[in-house]
C-alpha cells in the first residue's frame, strides 16, 4: 500500500456550512475561546493525502483528525470528520479542522460524469491543462465563490477579485443616463419605517442635495428626522408600515442597491403573498447574526461569529430563502478573505465585504417586516443552455489572485449580441499560478487549445451551459471548436456601459478612450476622449499590484508617454467612480499617436501578461523606461481628478465593517466629524453628511442605567443606521458613475 502523500499547501475539502456551524456549538466556551488560534496554526500544518481521497492532519502527540469527504468531495455529514483525542467529536481539533477547511455550496452543482475525453489538469504532471469552468468539489473556493450572489468587490462564481454581478432596470432604459429626478425626497435619510408593498423595478440612485439634517435610525421605533428632513417613508419606503414591525429600508435606495448586486432569478412566489411566519423568524436570525458581525467588525469576527452566520444561514435554507441564505455564504467567505493575511496585495477586500453585508443587512430587514417581493426569497440559480450554437470572440485575459492562495486567469469572451461570458481556470498556486496560467491550456470537453490563442481568437460552442454568473461549463455534451476572432475595435467599443449586465451572463468590462497626461507612480492621470475634446480627468491603476504580474510596470511605461491615446478596458474601482483599473490596452483607431502592437497580438495587449517595450509605442516618441519607484515629473494642476466628498463616507462605511462599532465611533470622538460633515455639505451632499454624522453618533453612543451598566442593546439600531448609511452610499455612487462614464 503507497503510504500518504505529505503536503503543507494541499487544500482541505470544502465542509458544508450547516456542518461547520454545528462543530462550533457544541464546542465549550473555554474552546471556543481557542479556536481562532487552531485555526491559525493549521495553516503550516502538513496535510496527508491518502489513495482513498481522505486528508489526515496531525494536531498533537495524541490527535489525528481525518477527513473523509463524500463522492462530491465535500464534507456533508458529521460523520465524515472524525479526531483520535478523547473529546471528540467535541474537540478543539476536529472544529479547527472543518473551520481551516473552504466553505462548500449549501446545494452543490451537479458534477459531469467521468468521460474519455477529459484532460489533465493545469497543475499535473502531464501537461498545463485545465478543463475550463469544471468544479470538481476538491478545490477550495477560496473566497472567490459567492454562492448565489455574486458581491462589490471580484466573485462571484469566483469572478476576478469578487467582482459585482449586477442586473438591469427592465422598466428603464440603460441609456437614458442619470437619474433626471434629483429631488431630495428620493434620498434616503438616517431614519425607516416599514414597508408593506413590493418595490417597484427603476434604476434610479438617490440624490444628496437638499436634504435637511436627520437623526439616527431606530430599527424598531418610530423615526427620528427632523420635521424639514425627508424621512424613510419617503426616501425608502414604498407603502404603508405594518403595525409593530421593524425598519425596512427599500424604495429607491434598495432598488439602487439591487442594480449593483443581484441574487440570481427570482423565486416563482405568488406577487402580493408575505412570507411566511418561519421565513420571517429566520429572516430575524439572519438580520441578529449579520447585526453582531458588524458590531464586532471582520477583524473580531473569528470562527465563532462566523459560524453563527453559517447557523442562521442555513435555517434560512430550510425556511426557503435562497437569497438570504447565498448572501450570508458570501459573507464569511469575504470575512475569511479579508482576515487572511496572504490577501494583502489585493484590492477592494473591504468593497466586497461591504457589498455583501449591505445586501443580506436589506434582504433580511425587508423580510422582518414581511415584505412581500418575491425577489426577496430568491431561487435556486440554474445553469442555462442557450438555444443554439454560441459564436464566441475572445477580448482579452485577467489573472485571478485570491485569499488563501488561489490563483489562476479568467479570459472573456463576448458574443454577438455583446453579451459576455468566461472561461476560468482557478485554483491553488496565489500569483506564481495566476502568472503561468495565462499561457496554460484550456480543455471544454474534447476541445484543446490555450487561454492566450483563445483570448485574440474565437470560439464556436453547441450544447453551451452557461453557470449563472457567466462561466462555461464543460458538461457532457458540450462541443467547441476554435474559430477566427474579429478585430478588438470591433469587439470593445469606445464606450461600453460598466452596468449592462444579465442572468446568466458575466459582467462586463468598461471600455473607454483615453489620453495619457501624466504617470503618478504606478497610477497613470488620463483624459477621457468625448469626440474632439478631452474629457473628466480620471486615474488608471494596477488591477494588481504584485510583482509576479504585469500590471504595474505596464501602467508606469504608458505612463512616460503623455499625449498618447490609448483604448483601455477595465473595471470601475467601486471606491473611487474616477478610478478604472485597466485590464487590456489597444490601439484607438485612425489615430496616429497610439500604440503599435504586433499582429500576433490582434491589436490587444493584456496588462497582466503581455509587456509592453519601445517597439510597441509610436515611432519617434520618447517614452523611457520610467523607475519603479521615482514617481514622473510635475503634473497639470488641472491634471489630477478630484475624489469625490463621498469618499468620507466609504471610508466610514468601510472602517465600520472592518474594525466594528468602537472604530466607527473614532471620527465622533477625536473632533474630525465636525470637519467631514461641513466638507460633505460643501460638496453638496447634505444627505449624506447628515447619515454621515448619525452613524458616528449611533456608533459611539452606549446607553447606561444608573450604576453605569449598560441599559440595553441597541446593536439593531446601530446596524440599522448603518444600512441606511449603506445604501444611500450605494446609490449615490451609481449615479455619480452613470454620470462619468455613460457620456
Amino acid at each position: 500500500m503507497t503510504p500518504p502523500r505529505r503536503d503543507a499547501g494541499a487544500p482541505l475539502p470544502p465542509v458544508a456550512p450547516e456542518v461547520l456551524a454545528a462543530a462550533v456549538e457544541s464546542l465549550t466556551t473555554r474552546l471556543r475561546g481557542r479556536l481562532d488560534q487552531a485555526v491559525e496554526s493549521l495553516a503550516t500544518t502538513p496535510v496527508d493525502l491518502a489513495e482513498d481521497g481522505t486528508y489526515g492532519i496531525r494536531c498533537g502527540a495524541d490527535a489525528w483528525v481525518t477527513l473523509a469527504p463524500g463522492p462530491s468531495g465535500t464534507i456533508t455529514s458529521p460523520e465524515q470528520a472524525r479526531c483520535t483525542c478523547l473529546l471528540s467529536p467535541r474537540c478543539l481539533h476536529r472544529t479547527a479542522a472543518l473551520a481551516a477547511s473552504p466553505l462548500a455550496d449549501a446545494i452543490p452543482s451537479r458534477e459531469p460524469g467521468p468521460s474519455p475525453d477529459r484532460v489533465p489538469s493545469a497543475d499535473s504532471d502531464t501537461g498545463r491543462v485545465s478543463s475550463a469552468g469544471l468544479d470538481t468539489g476538491r478545490v477550495p473556493s477560496a473566497g472567490l465563490d459567492t454562492g448565489r450572489v455574486p458581491s462589490a468587490g471580484l466573485d462571484t462564481g469566483p469572478s476576478p477579485e469578487g467582482v459585482p454581478s449586477a442586473g438591469p432596470d427592465p422598466d428603464r432604459d440603460p441609456s437614458a443616463g442619470p437619474d433626471p429626478d434629483p429631488s431630495p425626497e428620493r434620498a434616503p435619510s438616517a431614519a425607516a419605517v416599514p414597508s408593506a408593498g413590493p418595490v417597484p423595478s427603476a434604476g434610479r440612485a438617490p440624490s444628496a442635495e437638499g436634504a435637511s439634517p436627520a437623526g439616527p435610525v431606530s430599527s424598531a421605533g418610530p423615526a427620528l428626522p427632523t420635521e424639514a428632513a425627508p424621512s424613510a417613508a419617503t426616501a425608502l419606503s414604498a407603502g404603508p408600515a405594518p403595525s409593530g414591525g421593524p425598519a425596512v429600508p427599500t424604495g429607491p435606495a434598495a432598488r439602487a442597491v439591487r442594480a449593483v448586486s443581484t441574487a440570481g432569478p427570482a423565486s416563482p412566489a405568488v406577487p402580493g403573498r408575505r412570507p411566511s411566519a418561519a421565513q420571517v423568524r429566520a429572516a430575524g436570525g439572519l438580520w441578529a447574526a449579520a447585526s453582531a458581525v458588524l458590531a464586532v467588525g471582520a477583524v473580531a469576527a473569528g470562527a465563532v461569529p462566523q459560524a453563527e452566520l453559517l447557523r442562521a444561514a442555513h435555517t434560512a435554507r430550510l425556511a426557503g430563502l435562497h437569497r438570504a441564505e447565498g448572501t450570508a455564504l458570501a459573507v464569511v467567505r469575504h470575512l475569511r478573505a479579508t482576515r487572511d493575511p496572504q490577501g494583502a496585495h489585493r484590492t477592494r477586500r473591504a468593497d466586497e465585504l461591504v457589498t455583501s453585508l449591505r445586501e443580506l443587512l436589506l434582504v433580511t430587514h425587508r423580510l422582518k417586516a414581511a415584505d412581500p417581493d418575491p425577489e426577496l426569497i430568491g431561487g435556486v440559480p440554474h445553469n442555462h443552455r442557450p438555444d443554439g450554437p454560441l459564436r464566441l470572440y475572445g477580448v482579452c485575459r485577467e489573472p485571478v489572485v485570491g485569499p488563501g492562495g488561489a490563483g489562476g486567469v479568467v479570459t472573456h469572451l463576448v458574443d454577438d449580441t455583446g453579451r459576455w461570458y468566461m472561461l476560468r481556470d482557478v485554483g491553488p498556486g496565489g500569483p506564481a499560478r495566476a502568472r503561468r496560467a495565462g499561457t496554460a491550456h484550456v480543455a471544454v470537453r474534447s476541445f484543446l487549445s490555450d487561454h492566450e490563442r483563445l483570448s485574440r481568437g474565437g470560439l464556436v460552442v453547441t450544447g453551451a451551459v452557461v453557470a449563472p454568473d457567466g462561466r462555461l461549463l464543460a458538461e457532457r455534451g458540450v462541443r467547441a471548436t476554435f474559430a477566427a476572432g474579429r478585430p478588438w475595435a470591433d469587439a470593445v467599443p469606445a464606450t461600453a456601459a460598466p452596468d449592462r449586465l444579465g442572468s446568466g451572463h458575466a459582467p462586463p468590462l468598461t471600455g473607454c478612450d483615453v489620453r495619457i497626461v501624466a504617470a503618478d507612480g504606478d497610477e497613470v492621470l488620463v483624459h477621457v476622449l468625448t469626440g474632439d475634446a478631452p474629457g473628466p480627468a480620471v486615474r488608471l491603476a494596477p488591477a494588481h499590484r504584485h510583482p509576479a504580474l504585469a500590471h504595474s510596470a505596464n501602467l508606469r511605461r504608458l505612463g512616460a508617454c503623455p499625449g498618447l491615446e490609448v483604448r483601455v478596458l477595465g473595471r470601475v474601482d467601486p471606491g473611487r467612480v474616477t478610478t478604472l483599473r485597466p485590464v487590456a490596452v489597444g490601439p484607438v483607431p485612425g489615430v496616429t499617436t497610439t500604440l503599435r502592437l504586433p499582429q500576433e497580438w490582434q491589436e490587444r495587449a493584456d496588462l497582466g501578461y503581455d509587456l509592453l517595450a519601445d517597439a510597441h509605442f509610436p515611432a519617434g516618441a520618447h517614452c523611457p523606461p520610467p523607475p519603479r519607484t521615482a514617481a514622473a515629473g510635475a503634473r497639470p494642476a488641472d491634471a489630477r481628478p478630484v475624489d469625490s466628498p463621498l469618499r468620507r463616507i466609504r471610508d466610514l462605511v468601510e472602517l465600520a465593517v472592518t474594525g466594528g462599532r468602537r472604530a466607527a465611533a473614532e471620527p465622533a470622538r477625536d473632533g474630525d466629524r465636525a470637519g467631514h460633515v461641513a466638507a460633505l455639505r460643501r460638496g453638496g451632499f447634505a444627505t449624506g453628511a447628515d447619515l454621515f454624522a448619525a452613524l458616528g453618533a449611533v456608533a459611539a453612543r452606549r446607553p447606561r442605567d444608573a450604576f453605569g451598566r449598560p441599559a440595553r442593546d441597541d446593536q439593531d439600531q446601530y446596524a440599522a443606521q448603518w444600512l441606511a448609511t449603506a445604501v444611500y452610499l450605494t446609490g449615490t455612487e451609481a449615479a455619480l458613475a452613470r454620470g462619468l462614464w455613460h457620456r
